[in-house]
């Protein structure tokens, strides 16, 4: 790599649900890095004001993962945009917690069809494009520090994360032959808006105040803190660059010192 070059320089890029949170997040570090990121997300409005904030590397691309045709549209959108797909970041994804007694099967199956079908089904669109284009891609699956282990209140969003873990090692094997490198992120505990949900779910599933939850989590948290987008987008530019291209099927663990693995 010549010296001062950026480390995504001419690389075409799609995040999924990267209106906000990580997925924002790493779509700043890309295009920092020289990529052109296409941000996919099912609020377009959002996504729009996201990649005018971003700025002339960012552009919004409805996308809907849950719907074939949806994620085949948004694939096309960013060929016709760009001329190819060089990198995708299955980061969509929802939570939901209960006790085992009183998880509902709409729970499980909208968490099942975002989280694992639509990690699947949109890493198949994206190998797809790449296979075709014929010189590889790095595709990123977002897991969690949830798909390593059980929780007692968190059984189907921890069992989504352990699919995309093993889906990860899976595809990784079949589409390096392809010169294709799959490999994940699994996060810890990370700031941002989202957590004001989980904290009012986890209020009302175990009897604490407000913030109550979030506090605790915190303090258990070997770095001190919560993550924030930033501190995953290193390890989100190093597996989107050349500098992985030995790296396959391993997810790694960005989450303070959680989780050893």
């Amino acid at each position: 790599m010549e010296k001062n070059m950026k480390r995504l320089e001419g690389k075409s890029a799609m995040i999924t649900g990267s209106a906000r949170g990580i997925g924002k997040g790493f779509a700043e570090a890309y295009i920092r890095e020289g990529a052109t990121v296409a941000i996919g997300d099912i609020n377009m409005e959002a996504a729009e004001a996201t990649a005018k904030e971003l700025g002339e590397g960012a552009y919004a691309v409805n996308l809907d993962v849950t719907k074939q045709e949806s994620i085949d549209a948004a694939i096309k959108a960013v060929v016709d945009k760009t001329g190819k797909l060089d990198i995708l970041v299955n980061n969509a994804a929802v939570f939901d917690a209960d006790e085992i007694v009183d998880i509902t099967r709409q729970s499980y199956e909208t968490l099942y069809a975002i989280n694992v079908a639509g990690t699947l089904f949109t890493m198949q669109a994206a190998a797809r494009q790449m296979i075709k284009q014929g010189h590889g891609g790095k595709i990123i699956n977002m897991a969690s520090q949830a798909g390593r282990r059980g929780e007692s209140l968190v059984a189907i969003y921890c069992s989504t994360k352990a699919a995309v873990i093993s889906l990860t090692q899976s595809a990784g094997l079949n589409l390096i032959k392809h010169g294709i490198n799959v490999n994940a992120i699994a996060p810890g505990v990370v700031a941002g808006e989202h957590w004001v949900g989980v904290d009012a779910k986890f209020a009302k599933l175990e009897g604490k105040e407000p913030g109550q939850k979030r506090a605790e989590v915190e303090a258990g948290v070997p770095a001190g803190r919560f993550a924030t987008p930033e501190d995953m987008a290193g390890m989100a530019i190093f597996l989107a660059s050349s500098e992985s291209d030995y790296i396959v099927s391993q997810t790694y663990n960005v989450d303070g010192g959680q989780w050893m693995s």
